[in-house]
């Protein structure tokens, strides 16, 4: 193995010694005081690359060579690129320059240089590293709670980026997951937006977003009974949370209410207020907050006392309602009753 390399660098310094004496003799003489021979130059993609080759006046023919492509010999340009050129600061140096640098461009760079005694060279490996870059990223979806939820986030980059991701709530806290994040039965609290960012630490890391959202029944978190006396407004409240956001119903002994002379409903995303405007002997009671989406049904108890018999004003329970009642919500909500 290593007679076979020893032959191939053998072979190479002597079709360089070739090389070397077509070069015009019109150039400068000079020697050479070069890079080490295994040297790496690391370089961001756009950016403009300078490879280093210092000689003096004991050189008498040089070149520069990518792989087996001849780029210079001497100050005649044989690449065709027009993003090459050589950096020549009086006779002391021979250095190339490529601008706006390419993954392409990558590999080794000889500067080649011929002397009285032999021919010599100096071996530069550019490495090209390019900035991370998101380039497929899962799209928004909405799926219900207790479903399996997989989110793909695919970057490129050199080096190979570190891609990670966060759920954006107050903690905010780095989730377990690479270039997929599984989420195994999502609950309510898991919705929201997820941020997925690679970073290779070439630039600043690239960072996208996917929007989660989470269907739930209702569940009715708060009620508000009211004790008004004869005459006067009563005011019942019920909260629930919901998504999609539910609808509301009222009713009263299994009939439902609707806004009528004498009582105002009104519905406001997760909320919903009966308004009695004038109470009589007959509003005292217990009435019944509904609370529905395509997903589920709750339902909830909600009083109307007389002044002094008052319990549990603000109570929270929920109550069990007729198999009836429940029916009779899931038909208003699908067919708009």
């Amino acid at each position: 193995m290593h007679v076979g390399r020893k032959s191939s660098w053998r072979q190479l310094q002597a079709s360089f010694f070739r090389l070397l004496c077509l070069i015009p003799t019109g150039f400068p003489v000079r020697s050479v005081d070069m890079q080490r021979a295994t040297d790496n130059i690391t370089i961001r993609q756009g950016d403009t690359a300078i490879i280093r080759c210092y000689v003096d006046d004991k050189v008498s023919k040089v070149a520069w060579l990518n792989r087996s492509n001849i780029i210079f010999a001497g100050e005649d340009k044989w690449s065709l690129d027009p993003r090459v050129g050589l950096v020549t600061k009086g006779q002391l140096e021979y250095s190339l320059r490529i601008q706006k640098v390419d993954v392409y461009d990558e590999g080794s760079y000889t500067c080649s240089i011929q002397t009285k005694q032999q021919p010599k060279t100096s071996q530069v490996y550019l490495i090209v590293q390019v900035p991370a870059t998101i380039y497929k990223v899962s799209e928004d979806i909405v799926v219900n709670e207790g479903s399996n939820v997989t989110l793909s986030c695919l970057a490129s980059g050199r080096p190979d980026p570190l891609i990670t991701w966060r759920l954006l709530n107050p903690s905010a806290e780095p989730l377990d997951g690479e270039e997929y994040l599984d989420i195994i039965g999502i609950m309510r609290n898991q919705a929201g937006r997820y941020e997925c960012k690679a970073s290779n630490d070439v630039a600043t890391p690239d960072v996208k977003y996917v929007n989660v959202v989470v269907n739930y029944p209702p569940s009715i978190r708060k009620t508000l009974s009211a004790e008004p006396p004869v005459g006067r407004l009563g005011t019942l409240q019920c909260e629930a949370a919901a998504v999609p956001t539910p609808e509301f119903e009222w009713y009263r002994d299994d009939k439902r209410l609707s806004n009528t002379q004498g009582i105002n409903i009104q519905i406001l995303g997760g909320n919903t207020i009966l308004m009695i405007t004038n109470v009589t002997e007959e509003d005292y009671g217990n009435y019944t907050c509904v609370a529905a989406n395509r997903l589920g049904v709750q339902s909830a108890s909600v009083f109307l006392y007389r002044p002094g018999t008052g319990r549990d004003i603000n109570g929270s329970a929920c109550a069990s309602v007729s198999l009836w009642l429940l029916l009779a919500s899931f038909a208003c909500l699908f067919f708009k009753c």
